[in-house]
């Protein structure tokens, strides 16, 4: 199956809308819906509002898979379009929709999912900051989007260190750029507060706080959760080792952008084991990069044999998911 999306056209795309509809089949099977609640941003009190109204939950499971396949393909161009691989595939998008299926709070429509859509946003940002011919420009835009991402869900506040990280590696130390980027950041936080302060609606502020707490985001006796999370994190040092070998061979530029995608998983794995309420919903902000080193798993290897290893585990993992799903 692999092979359908190591070439870089059409048909790849209709595969992958073939393969999304089949990981997430319990949809229209036995269509789940998100209990949102309204503390953890912007977004869930939209999703909040509308999950009152009947055609929400007709509506949510085409809302979730439309919003998987446009992160997972939007990902895919980005990165080929970055040449971080030595070739054009679509192994990367076909990676990030199985990701999505593996774990059953990643597998229906919630507000991390939405979020997700900033974490790729962000990422193209960073990427132009090497390059950028208006540096403070990219800043000043990347610090709204990591702004505007904390408003929305509060967990993202946690990408201001990839930000920063980012802007340390890729540019030489100029004051002035890091000012711009912390303007960019505080922007929309400033904005909004103003806004609740003309509107003597303060009270709302503090709902805007993020609320850390060490906490285990699952059953610690359910083996499912552990065999698939120690799945993901295998298939993560497999392409990781894939990712290394193949480092050497980058020019510098490729590397940085190797090196933010480094520091993003670090950054984001912790995300649910941090966050009062996160919950392992919240740990799909993490299958961004994940999705970017599995894609070398599935791109290098020479002979079939491992790639189609990982997808037919990957299967099994989605498969258990369904089966719960359903029943």
């Amino acid at each position: 199956m692999v092979f359908l999306f190591k070439n870089n056209s059409i048909s790849s795309i209709f595969f992958l809308i073939l393969l999304c509809g089949a990981v997430h089949a319990h949809l229209f099977l036995h269509p789940v819906v998100s209990t949102v609640t309204e503390d953890s941003g912007l977004i869930s009190i939209l999703l909040r509002h509308y999950s009152l109204n009947i055609l929400y939950n007709f509506a949510a499971p085409y809302l979730y898979l439309s919003l998987i396949l446009i992160q997972a393909i939007r990902l895919n161009v980005l990165l080929n379009d970055l040449r971080m691989y030595n070739s054009s595939t679509f192994t990367v998008a076909m990676s990030y929709v199985l990701l999505s299926g593996i774990l059953p709070q990643w597998a229906f429509l919630s507000v991390a999912v939405v979020a997700n859509s900033f974490v790729i946003w962000i990422f193209i940002y960073l990427s132009r900051l090497y390059n950028s011919p208006q540096p403070k420009t990219t800043l000043f835009n990347t610090g709204l989007l990591v702004g505007c991402a904390f408003l929305c869900y509060h967990p993202t506040i946690i990408l201001i260190a990839v930000a920063l990280f980012a802007l340390a590696v890729v540019r030489p130390f100029l004051l002035s750029e890091w000012f711009v980027l912390l303007l960019g950041m505080l922007m929309p936080v400033y904005l909004f507060v103003s806004f609740l302060f003309l509107t003597d609606r303060m009270f709302l502020f503090y709902g805007m706080i993020p609320r850390l707490k060490f906490n285990m985001p699952f059953n610690h006796t359910d083996v499912w959760v552990w065999v698939k999370m120690i799945g993901i994190f295998l298939m993560l040092l497999i392409g990781l080792q894939y990712w290394n070998t193949q480092s050497g061979r980058m020019v510098i530029q490729i590397r940085k952008n190797w090196g933010v995608m480094v520091v993003m998983i670090l950054i984001t794995l912790p995300i649910p084991y941090v966050f009062k309420n996160g919950g392992l919903d919240s740990a799909i902000l993490c299958i961004v990069p994940l999705a970017a080193f599995l894609g070398n798993a599935y791109s290098y290897p020479k002979k079939a044999l491992l790639p189609n290893i990982l997808f037919l585990f990957s299967v099994v993992l989605i498969m258990h998911t369904n089966w719960l799903m359903c029943k």
